[in-house]
């Protein structure tokens, strides 16, 4: 911008009723006189306007400009205010647009004030700007939870998005501030840099058992081979990293042999989806997305799912069936461990040419962090403790839909 003396910044606030045609008007005055519109940015809260224009004039066209305006507000009924903005002060905030930018997601059944004002405290004290903030969810009704899922048919939840800038003072001790908080307040959060990654996911990779369904398909099989408590015992151990994932693969499988593997198909039949699966994947297809299931678990129970929901790529592991139709309690090929799924993760991104930084991984359990590490958008999804305190991001309040407001989804994006 040439500076001129004669140059003025004016910033009108607008408020009131909303109505059609108020924008429309004022802008028209505006563009009577020739002015330049410098920034505007409006939001509505329960039919309330509230509307803010930042333009560029002369001071000959500016009392003229304002004269005008007031009348025109009077006219339509609503409130205006006006502040006069230095043209320093503009350069200054022009210098800060694009840079070092973050999005804030807080996540869950019901989001309250005290959440709020702890998030937004934390943030005023690492030196940010909250520059807006908006409504992900739709408006919750004043039913009870059970009324309002019946209503909208999906469980209850609420979504707020920050969008916030500056450089933060101390970025991990601010996450982890975030993620302390989360848990002693009941809600989720996510922090993530707003730059073209986060824009343009791609590649969305899930943990199966206690993710994308609600048990463990070992345990499952156990169950019917009678060893299920032995079985337990070794896959909850494993998932808090007590003992080695291999190991503990090796030694359960082993505990299935002779089970006739003609059940897998009736567990398959069965499986508990985890809440909100379907409306995740539906949203997921519609925008694109490749989708991938890595899991521990075996590919007979992932081929299911992949038939069942359009999912691009299975990788899981193989049961070894003997020619009497039963398990052998051996397995085929290579365990995917947790430094499997990273290298899955990565080889699936360049298959699908696609930055790293463009990719999600979604899990619950300790085999599951090395490809929250390697992924751009790492996600905890009600996990074991030990993961969720080496995650940057979790969900533990909602169902696995939630996944869809930290990549910046509405609720009025998913209707069909």
């Amino acid at each position: 911008m040439t500076e001129r003396t004669d140059q003025e910044i004016i910033l009108i606030n607008i408020s009131g009723h909303d109505k059609p045609g108020v924008t429309s008007a004022l802008t028209k005055i505006l563009g009577k006189f020739g002015s330049t519109i410098l920034d505007i940015g409006q939001a509505d809260i329960h039919h309330t306007l509230s509307l803010g224009i930042m333009f560029l004039t002369t001071s000959k066209l500016s009392g003229e400009i304002m004269k005008e305006l007031f009348f025109k507000s009077s006219e339509m009924g609503v409130e205006i205010h006006y502040t006069p903005i230095t043209i320093d002060e503009y350069n200054g905030w022009v210098a800060l647009q694009g840079k070092n930018r973050y999005i804030i997601t807080m996540l869950g059944r019901v989001i309250t004030a005290e959440q709020i004002s702890a998030i937004s405290g934390i943030v005023a004290r690492q030196g940010l700007n909250i520059d807006s903030i908006r409504r992900l969810t739709g408006r919750p009704s004043l039913d009870d939870a059970a009324e309002d899922a019946k209503r909208y048919g999906v469980p209850r939840r609420s979504c707020i998005e920050f969008s916030v800038r500056g450089t933060p003072a101390h970025k991990e001790a601010m996450q982890a501030e975030f993620m302390r908080l989360s848990n002693e307040l009941g809600f989720d959060i996510s922090l993530q840099e707003d730059n073209m990654y986060r824009r343009c996911r791609r590649l969305i990779c899930f943990d199966m058992d206690s993710t994308l369904i609600q048990t463990e398909c070992i345990d499952e099989l156990a169950r019917r081979a009678g060893v299920g408590d032995k079985v337990s015992a070794i896959t909850a151990s494993a998932m808090r990293g007590e003992i080695d994932f291999k190991e503990s693969f090796t030694r359960r499988v082993s505990l299935l042999k002779g089970l006739d593997a003609s059940v897998m198909k009736d567990i398959a039949e069965h499986l508990p989806i985890t809440e909100g699966v379907d409306r995740l994947m539906s949203a997921l297809k519609r925008t694109g997305y490749k989708i991938a299931i890595l899991s521990g678990g075996f590919t007979y129970f992932g081929n299911y799912m992949k038939a069942k929901y359009g999912i691009d790529y299975v990788y899981a592991n193989e049961l070894e069936i003997g020619p009497d139709g039963r398990l052998t309690g051996r397995y085929v090929g290579d365990i995917v461990d947790g430094s499997r799924k990273a290298e899955l993760l990565r080889f699936l991104a360049q298959a699908e040419h696609v930055n790293i930084a463009q990719t999600i991984a979604v899990g619950d359990g300790a085999n599951d962090l090395p490809m929250l590490k390697t992924a751009g958008l790492g996600i905890a999804f009600h996990a074991k403790p030990k993961v969720k305190a080496n995650a940057q991001q979790s969900i533990s309040t909602i169902g696995i839909d939630g996944v869809l407001y930290f990549l910046g989804f509405k609720d009025s994006y998913m209707k069909e």
